[in-house]
């Protein structure tokens, strides 16, 4: 059976973006991406998933990488629809506390809000839950950016 690496698995759902003001895209990230823009992901644990599997420990537990990919993922989600052509966001920061370990066979399900917008500069609020229990939080900071321009910067040699 061919595996994909687990940052390269989609997640199993994704709902969202919730968008609670309504109305249509602008140019300027304050009235493209209203604060409270929100979404949700969710993830079955699996053993692709785990700290063994990822590399960040010895448990088969969800691990922290897929945890943070996985409130990524709801950030992403928040502002898929509304990104204007040509753009995208990228990770710049994130402060998150995994609390929780979550095994083998649950479902983990992020949730991000978008807390504020700075220019440029998306912070959203992140939670991670299984059940009712709060597994990890925090926040993630995303850039939105000229997708070709950036790409293209990437990939220059130094």
């Amino acid at each position: 059976m061919d595996q994909q690496h687990p940052a390269e698995r989609a997640p199993e759902s994704v709902s969202g973006p919730e968008h609670p003001q309504g109305g249509t895209a602008a140019t300027e990230p304050q009235s493209v991406f209203p604060p409270g823009l929100s979404a949700r992901v969710e993830l079955t644990v699996t053993d692709v998933d785990t700290a063994q599997a990822v590399g960040s420990g010895d448990v088969p537990v969800l691990g922290t990488p897929r945890v943070l990919a996985l409130a990524e993922a709801a950030t992403v989600a928040a502002t898929a629809s509304r990104l204007p052509a040509g753009m995208t966001t990228v990770g710049m920061r994130v402060e998150l506390d995994h609390r929780v370990p979550t095994p083998v066979g649950r479902t983990a399900v992020a949730q991000a809000r978008l807390a504020k917008v700075d220019g440029r500069r998306l912070l959203f609020e992140v939670a991670v839950t299984e059940g009712t229990t709060t597994v990890a939080e925090g926040r993630v900071e995303r850039v939105l950016v000229d997708r070709h321009r950036f790409v293209e910067r990437a990939l220059r040699t130094p």
